[in-house]
């Protein structure tokens, strides 16, 4: 279903923040919009407050008519709801276009010119910088991350006038084939998710059908050096970007004193001296990817300096808890180990003399059976590692599959322990390290609050 069809749309799981930014999109757009979620949150509290109606008992009978019309009403679902769910089974029942977020963002990207970032890791923090740098110049956007950005406190960005949409792009489940990009950022393709493509090369694979659904009046900026083969349509245009070569790169880097400024080497025009808002060296990459999508959607030199400068960075992406004299702390959702080999390098430049300690929380059974080696040569980068036990999400346990994993194949000389999730505020209060890092994608950044305390009291 095209937007121009639908006058309604109906969100089973509404509450989620993924979904919620999507209702707001409709909202404002003057659809008639509802759903159902299990219990009221401040989200969707939010959501009534704006004009959608929403309920928390599973009743079809309670759906208001409005969204009983499957001619024009759109019906959105997350994988979370059962299968069973009574209202669920009504529209599938009744012949009601049925959509997940990802088929819906796809939607958006035929709309509106989609520009989208997809990668094994750098596309939250790209994404993010765009979407900045967009909003902040007349030439504005809507948005739709997969972090909270601290400029805005949300996912998600709103415009009432422009045409553009920035997407952070999925590979997990292939969700980023339902997308019809004007231009997209590729950042890296370093194996991941093979508990879903099973080998390396359904991995790669699928980034060059992404690259194939880029629209033939488009672009494709990818990382220089990457492994896969891009399958770009006649028609669009294709550049290469990194931190040192490819159409799209930097020169003159600069870094001291808390700072990092360079100069931006563009086929579409160079813009020197641009700051970085949140300075990490990895953030030049990002910067410079994200700078590129800007260009191509018409901001001004000034315009992206100025929000180049004023970016202040995504929770849980080199988020800074506590910085002094002496050293930080810091959380980071790095979870594979480029991610993690990027960060603590980023980490070293700014604290070269520094005694840095991370604390790894491995998330997933499979990721961790299929690349434990290669988050061991990424951790013994540090001076010392503490590993927490593995986060499942998803998954059962694999016999055999622990966190001693990693900690026994550590450097020789790297300071190592294994503890679990409940003694990390004990570690902290004995440690001498200067640095400390959270990493990974599970639960463990609920401990930094208590740990920034902790480091606070230690100053």
């Amino acid at each position: 279903m095209e937007l121009k069809d639908i006058k309604a749309v109906y969100f089973v799981g509404i509450g989620g923040i993924g979904m919620s930014a999507i209702a707001r999109y409709f909202l404002q757009k003057g659809y008639a919009v509802g759903g159902y979620d299990k219990v009221a949150s401040d989200l969707t509290e939010r959501l009534e407050a704006e004009g959608a109606w929403i309920h928390y008992v599973e009743d079809v009978a309670a759906i208001p008519d409005v969204f009983k019309d499957k001619r024009n009403c759109l019906v959105v679902y997350t994988p979370a709801i059962p299968e069973e769910h009574k209202e669920l089974v009504y529209f599938r029942q009744t012949g009601f276009e049925i959509e997940k977020r990802a088929q819906v963002l796809g939607t958006l990207t035929r709309s509106h010119k989609g520009l989208c970032v997809a990668g094994t890791h750098g596309k939250t923090t790209t994404s993010s910088m765009a979407a900045h740098i967009l909003h902040q110049s007349h030439v504005d956007c809507n948005a739709f991350l997969g972090g909270i950005t601290k400029n805005y406190g949300t996912n998600y960005i709103l415009s009432s006038q422009s045409d553009y949409v920035v997407i952070e792009a999925d590979e997990f489940d292939r969700s980023f084939h339902w997308l019809t990009p004007y231009a997209s950022v590729i950042t890296a393709t370093d194996a991941d998710h093979l508990d879903i493509y099973g080998t390396k090369e359904a991995y790669l694979e699928s980034f060059s059908k992404y690259s194939s659904l880029i629209r033939p009046d488009g672009y494709l900026i990818w990382h220089e050096g990457l492994e896969m083969q891009p399958r770009v349509q006649d028609g669009v245009t294709v550049y290469t970007y990194s931190r040192d070569k490819g159409d799209f790169r930097a020169e003159n880097v600069r870094i001291g004193n808390g700072e990092i400024r360079f100069d931006l080497i563009s086929p579409l025009g160079n813009i020197p001296n641009i700051q970085l808002g949140v300075p990490v060296s990895i953030n030049i990459e990002n910067g410079i990817a994200a700078m590129a999508l800007a260009q191509i959607a018409g901001a001004t030199e000034d315009e992206i300096r100025t929000a180049m400068a004023s970016f202040s960075g995504v929770d849980r992406r080199f988020d800074f808890k506590l910085r002094t004299e002496n050293g930080a702390f810091l959380t980071d959702y790095a979870h594979h180990p480029e991610e993690i080999r990027q960060s603590v390098i980023s980490i070293r430049e700014l604290y070269q003399d520094k005694k840095i300690m991370a604390i790894f929380q491995p998330h997933l059974y499979t990721r961790t059976r299929d690349f434990y080696q290669d988050f061991a040569k990424s951790l013994s980068l540090l001076d010392e590692v503490v590993l927490v036990d593995i986060y499942p999400a998803r998954e059962l346990p694999i016999p055999g599959v622990t966190s001693k994993l990693i900690y026994d194949n550590l450097d020789p000389g790297v300071e190592k322990q294994l503890c679990h999730k409940e003694d990390i505020l004990k570690v902290v209060e004995q440690s001498d390290a200067d640095v400390i890092i959270v990493l990974g994608a599970g639960d463990i950044e609920s401990y930094a609050a208590q740990i920034t305390e902790i480091l606070k009291k230690k100053c």
